[in-house]
């Protein structure tokens, strides 16, 4: 099992989703009541760690919820795609950034109740269909008396996206904005339900030797390069995620580096982490090897809500 730990770190708020998969607190990189933690030499491998990620793998394998998943509509991507030229200025940008936006108009009534997923690599489901004001209260998550972008009305027509199953065509409402040429567009279906995981978290483990990641950030350079978000204490090195690539599977494996003893701060930070796949990613499914499931991707503010 592979190593990558090319990482960017950023404080953000504290994430409840770490806290709530391991129910331990993670300020020093390790489990609650574990005062002894010692800093980790990061090119040491794991056997432990390596053996849960091939238990996850095998698990999944010909899984009824790999079937499932291979099936389904999961979005890569994000569901809302900018004008041509993105932003006129400064303050547009900041009222997207903190979904600011006023409506001033009608929104149309949706034409049809479902709606289809289109892939390039073959193959088509058909979904039900978000409503524009569903779509547009997914937009408009704030009410302040700053900047805000101003929708002037609303028609139903398609993006396209990338998914767990290649490029696809999708349904989207497409956004009115005042003084733009171009809409703002948004995807007009939900996601497949994610499928029951075939194996159960890991349960209590130090974060030194196994952690939950954050979400996927994006895939690039091809399918052959990963970026996931994972989280790590204030009084540790930052974190690192072992890879195991099987032909139907990749389980991203993340552990907290140099964790050390004693008192220590609850802060909990993020850093990215870029991993280098032996082959793209395809039609693989990424797997967190302490959940168990499919790594989330995480939109804007927050983790997409197909993963809930």
């Amino acid at each position: 099992m592979r190593r990558n730990a090319t990482r960017t770190v950023n404080v953000l708020a504290a994430l409840a989703l770490l806290a709530a998969a391991t129910g331990a607190a993670t300020g020093c990189g390790s489990d609650k009541g574990d005062s002894s933690s010692t800093e980790v030499n990061e090119r040491d491998p794991s056997p432990k760690r390596e053996a849960r990620a091939r238990q996850v793998a095998e698990a999944w394998g010909a899984s009824r919820a790999a079937v499932a998943w291979s099936r389904g509509y999961y979005p890569m991507a994000d569901a809302v795609q900018l004008p041509q030229k993105t932003f006129r200025n400064e303050a547009d940008k900041r009222a997207y950034l903190t979904n600011n936006f006023v409506l001033r108009g009608n929104l149309p009534a949706t034409p049809r109740k479902k709606g289809q997923v289109t892939w390039e690599s073959g193959g088509s489901l058909t979904l039900p269909l978000i409503d524009a004001g569903a779509a547009y209260t997914a937009l408009d998550r704030n009410s302040s008396d700053g900047p805000h972008l101003t929708v002037t009305g609303a028609q139903l027509g398609e993006m396209t996206l990338a998914t767990s199953r290649g490029p696809a065509t999708v349904p989207a409402w497409m956004f009115a904005l005042e003084g733009y040429e171009t809409p703002l567009k948004r995807v007009a279906l939900r996601p497949s339900k994610l499928p029951k995981p075939p194996i159960q978290p890991a349960g209590a483990v130090s974060a030194s030797e196994l952690a939950p990641l954050g979400r996927l950030v994006k895939v690039t350079g091809e399918g052959r390069s990963v970026v996931v978000a994972a989280n790590h204490g204030s009084c540790d090195k930052g974190q690192a995620v072992d890879v195991l690539e099987t032909r139907s599977s990749v389980v991203l494996s993340a552990f907290i580096v140099g964790a050390k003893k004693g008192p220590c701060t609850g802060e909990l930070r993020t850093g990215e982490v870029t991993l280098k796949l032996d082959k793209p990613v395809g039609r693989r499914v990424l797997l967190d090897g302490f959940t168990g499931r499919p790594v989330p991707y995480g939109e804007r503010n927050g983790p997409s809500p197909s993963w809930s």
